[in-house]
């Protein structure tokens, strides 16, 4: 599998556990990264080549940073959303929840 191959892999991995936590919490209710990180399996663990949940941690958080740029999530820190900030700009704990429409 080309590089591409494997990113867009990842991704979807990742975007599909993103959106499951996203459907299954009702604004203004919002869940943490780790949350999504622990809930990989084993066999995706391996695909993404991740030895432990703590290693897809920067992976979920910028896949969640590209759903907040479609308009499907916010970031938010102590209560509040971090606005059009990226994630290099964020430091500390984040917590995600569904965009309102």
């Amino acid at each position: 599998m080309s590089d591409d191959g494997a990113a867009d892999q990842a991704g979807n991995i990742l975007k599909h556990h993103l959106e499951d936590f996203l459907q299954r919490r009702e604004p203004p209710k919002t869940f943490c990264p780790s949350e999504v990180a622990r809930a990989l399996t084993t066999d995706e663990l391996r695909q993404l080549q991740f030895h432990e949940w703590r290693d897809a941690m920067p992976a979920i958080r910028g896949a969640a940073w590209a759903l907040r740029d479609e308009g499907r999530c916010e970031i938010v820190q102590k209560g509040k959303s971090v606005g059009d900030i990226g994630p290099e700009d964020v430091r500390g704990p984040i917590r995600i929840r569904r965009a309102v429409d």
